[in-house]
């Protein structure tokens, strides 16, 4: 349970692939395992690549524009709260040796599990609230610069602390929606880098938390 799925441009598939990064059993404990679902056939092998640095589980995970894949915060497998990051970088341009390899980033600004993830418009890998205890959780929001002078910087906090909620990206916009004791919806403009809240709550009695979400 609680692993990250990444989509990946794939051309051997015809209907693209999906990583599936980490995660937890309950026989194994936090996992370090990526695999590979072709969903053209339905296939999951394990990715012939490296497993990730370290297990870990409800974390963020994106692939950014030039391909690479991130991958922030969650928990390991002896449940340790974690503010580490790191990166699956493709092979150099005109490399024999075809292998991706993981390499830790810079560290959030602090530790986060059932965060949630995404692209900005300019590529910058966001980071959203999240948890550090169950009773501290948090409404901040970093982003990643990747490529040269790797860094985080902090974006504007959301209205609402959220864990374990769902969030999207589209046309200059984060909307996140729904979290542990909450059912309430807002939106990032990066134009004016501010946070507005929807002005309707989701439709529904009570919280709603630990769902997924995509774009239509």
């Amino acid at each position: 349970m609680a692993p990250a799925a990444v989509m990946v441009e794939e051309s051997s598939s015809v209907a693209g692939k999906v990583l599936i990064l980490g995660g937890w059993t309950e026989d194994q404990g936090g996992m370090s395992a990526v695999h590979l679902v072709d969903l053209a056939t339905g296939a999951c092998n394990p990715q012939p690549q490296p497993n990730l640095l370290r297990a870990r589980h409800t974390f963020a995970a994106e692939q950014l524009p030039d391909g690479c894949v991130v991958c922030a915060g969650g928990a390991d497998d002896s449940h340790t709260i974690l503010s580490s990051v790191e990166v699956l970088d493709p092979p150099a341009q005109g490399a024999t040796d075809t292998t991706w390899i993981w390499r830790e980033l810079p560290a959030l600004s602090v530790e986060r599990y059932d965060c949630c993830g995404c692209v900005l418009s300019d590529g910058r890998f966001a980071v959203l609230g999240g948890s550090v205890s169950n009773d501290h959780i948090l409404s901040s929001c970093e982003a990643l610069t990747a490529g040269d002078g790797e860094h985080w910087e902090h974006i504007p906090p959301m209205h609402d602390a959220r864990t374990d909620f769902v969030c999207a990206a589209v046309a200059g916009c984060i909307i996140v929606a729904g979290g542990h004791g909450l059912k309430s919806a807002e939106v990032f403009d990066e134009v004016i880098d501010r946070w507005l809240r929807l002005p309707c709550d989701l439709p529904i009695d009570g919280q709603l938390y630990g769902m997924g979400g995509a774009l239509l």
